[in-house]
């Protein structure tokens, strides 16, 4: 069914702050415009509004009440709080069949209609194309490509191949002939002399809601998740080999990794001098979810209206699971970074017909593949969403253009994989090693049958949303749902919403919607060889684009549909308080995962390495030098190199082992020895080797883990000549 463009609205709709201000002042609340019945199939005509001292019967009332919605509402609310809480499974599965049975028959009934947008560009491409810069570009790309051989960046490929991409996007851009260059409109802002900035109180409100996530972004960014894993090591090992000269397109270290990540990092450093440190690697994530978010508003918008875009992303600005992720300072967080502006420009091309639309989608798909491996998905998802297109686009000249269109996109971002293609073509084991070991049989056997293993890992990772993310404590509470009681119950509801809307009026954005969810999980549900690896919700995460997307649409249409709906005097009021306590609910729950729950169980199964690091900064910058520290390894105690990454000495090893103490002896000057409270050998060959030595306990600040293991561990000092006292905590 091709979508037809609605007629404008007469009225201008009043803003949030007009009816927040109607509320808490004597002022009369602002009518709100009827549309006309053509407008948008998503806008549903309100029910006659009286008051209640109108003389209107009982009976008319509770016609006008939205009991649908709100019963919809309350009952989606209380079956995730049950499935949360593992009160009663069953329970909450059955209060859900209730909820999202009540919003199709509200959808159906004409109560709830989810906002979409459907205006179409009047500007037709001609399809024209520049070949002469094209055949420049493609001819410089292909030099680009053999001088990437050998997996290092150098000058001359990257000038090759940023040269090439250069030409062939100057061959395929379409300028606006009605919009003048940036230079132009840079000069004559600057010639105006005065600027008047217009800000209005939709501004003002969009501000707010992004300083709010922005705050759940910073808040303790360096308490919450205070300690580095074995994959930080290998980051930051990657990211200081960068600064000496080692300019990788793709790590092979620790099965392989693509480089943007690093690159990124090393950027943070030289950028703030924050050191090749776990901050480093957090205050990088931190601006791609600050980027991430702007899209998710701009996506919101895309889909459905300016509602649905300030709710994606105030929801997943301040959810548990985005981050998690992020602060966590893995690449786990790219997934969804690049995910949202590929679908932005992809949904947006496709809606306004405008070609530079797909290319800004496949250069940010281009850009995403090199960041975490799980966005391979993505092409798959961009194939899918044109295919699903097509197939309710009935103009043949418009298909036409949109497959073009798809091969700019993909050449695009083809252009910009280059590098990564190249290592591909030369060492395809490595480039696959991760994906071959989850999918085949090269690490571990595979018993039951592939396709059965598949079918259940997608059951399995469907729960994530609303049941169990699986017990991967790293990236996740165990068995605690990604999504917290509003988004969970919102995104449900939403499924349940888009499935009544898509069977009535076949929108295909609605059905790639659903699609789209399966297919962004294929990471975690693809592992046939490790399925109790699946769900994971960092392999998953690109899903959360849409997840979030979806309990906005639903959260905004729900709200919108009790403004409609209820009685016109106190429907503006309702919706306001409704709406005002479900996202300040949303906000205090995720605080409370994000900085007590997944902190506190993170802390718990990870070492103090910071604590260690500490304590040698504190020696090598007042009486000693690094070559004058040990830590003496234990089974299942610190990683080393973690110690050393957090003293702040990348390249350096402290490790030395209880044989090796007295080789020691050798090297003058002060010396002190870091090791575990219950490694009494260590204690013993210390003590017979240096005699004069002194010994203290360390408390950690950090209570001991699940097995009640302490986190104490001993200084060992060693003075230059006479006994030097050691303060410590």
């Amino acid at each position: 069914m091709t979508e037809k463009e609605p007629t404008p609205s007469p009225k201008e709709e009043p803003s949030v702050l007009d009816l927040f201000k109607a509320i808490f002042s004597s002022i009369p609340i602002p009518e709100i415009p009827e549309l006309p019945p053509e407008s948008s199939p998503s806008i549903v005509k309100s029910s006659l509004k009286t008051g209640i001292g109108d003389g209107e019967d009982i009976s008319t009332l509770l016609m006008q009440f939205p009991w649908r919605i709100l019963g919809a509402l309350f009952i989606a609310l209380t079956a995730q709080f049950f499935l949360q809480s593992s009160t009663s499974i069953i329970l909450g599965a059955f209060l859900y069949i209730i909820a999202i049975s009540l919003a199709i028959w509200s959808v159906i009934s004409g109560d709830l209609s989810l906002a979409i947008s459907l205006e179409k560009s009047s500007r037709k491409d001609d399809l024209t194309i520049r070949f002469i810069p094209l055949a420049i570009g493609l001819a410089v790309s292909l030099i680009a490509f053999w001088a990437f051989a050998g997996n290092k960046f150098t000058a001359v490929n990257v000038f090759f191949w940023i040269v090439g991409l250069g030409c062939i996007l100057w061959a395929i851009w379409l300028k606006n002939p009605d919009t003048p260059s940036w230079t132009l409109r840079l000069i004559s802002f600057v010639k105006k002399g005065e600027w008047r900035p217009k800000i209005t109180w939709w501004t003002i409100l969009v501000i707010g809601v992004f300083g709010i996530c922005i705050f759940f972004q910073v808040h303790k960014l360096g308490s919450a998740i205070p300690e580095m894993t074995s994959d930080h090591k290998e980051k930051l090992v990657d990211v200081f080999e960068i600064s000496q000269g080692e300019t990788l397109i793709f790590f092979p270290r620790n099965t392989g990794r693509e480089g943007l990540q690093m690159y990124l990092i090393s950027t943070i450093n030289n950028l703030f001098e924050t050191g090749y440190s776990f901050l480093s690697m957090k205050i990088g994530n931190v601006f791609l979810m600050i980027f991430m978010l702007g899209y998710m508003y701009s996506l919101g918008k895309e889909v459905g209206n300016r509602w649905t875009g300030l709710l994606a992303m105030f929801l997943i600005g301040i959810a548990y699971w985005p981050n998690v992720l992020a602060r966590d300072g893995l690449r786990h967080i790219l997934y969804a970074v690049f995910t949202a502006p590929t679908l932005y420009h992809l949904f947006r091309g496709i809606r306004t017909e405008k070609r530079n639309h797909f290319i800004l989608s496949g250069i940010f798909l281009g850009i995403g593949l090199h960041g975490y491996s799980p966005f391979r998905a993505v092409p798959i998802l961009v194939v899918a969403a044109v295919g699903i297109y097509l197939l309710h686009e009935r103009s043949k000249e418009t298909r036409q253009k949109v497959l073009i269109w798809l091969g700019l996109l993909t050449l695009v971002s083809l252009i910009i994989f280059l590098p990564l293609l190249r290592y591909w073509q030369e060492n395809p084991e490595i480039f696959n090693q991760r994906i071959l070991t989850r999918v085949t049989s090269v690490e571990a056997e595979i018993i039951e049958p592939p396709l059965w293993v598949f079918l259940r890992n997608v059951w399995v990772g469907l729960k994530m949303m609303n049941v169990s993310s699986g017990g991967t404590r790293a990236v996740t509470i165990p068995d605690f749902p990604s999504l917290g009681v509003v988004s969970g119950s919102m995104f449900l509801l939403g499924v349940g919403m888009l499935v009544a809307r898509n069977f009535r009026q076949r929108f295909w954005r609605d059905l790639f919607l659903l699609i789209a969810i399966p297919i962004l999980m294929l990471p975690s549900t693809i592992v046939i060889a490790f399925p109790k690896e699946n769900p994971a919700p960092n392999r998953a995460s690109g899903t959360m684009v849409v997840v979030f997307l979806i309990a906005a649409l639903a959260l905004e249409a729900v709200l919108r549909g009790i403004k409609e709906k209820a009685d016109q005097k106190y429907g503006v009021k309702a919706a306001s308080y409704i709406g005002i306590f479900i996202l300040f609910f949303a906000a205090v729950q995720n605080y409370g995962l994000i900085f007590d729950g997944f902190s506190a169980q993170y802390i718990e199964r990870n070492w103090n390495y910071s604590e260690l690091g500490a304590v040698i900064d504190n020696f090598t910058d007042t009486v000693g030098h690094p070559d004058q520290v040990w830590v003496i390894p234990y089974a299942h105690w610190v990683d080393t190199r973690l110690v050393a990454i957090s003293a702040g000495y990348p390249n350096k090893e402290f490790a030395l082992w209880p044989d090796q103490i007295e080789t020691t002896l050798e090297i003058p000057g002060p010396k002190m020895f870091l090791f575990k409270i219950d490694d009494p050998e260590a204690l013993t060959v210390l003590q017979e080797v240096y005699p004069e030595g002194a010994i203290s306990p360390y408390h950690s600040k950090y209570i001991p883990d699940v097995e009640n293991i302490s986190k104490d561990f001993f200084i060992f000092f060693v003075p230059a000549s006479e006994d030097i006292s050691l303060e410590t905590e």
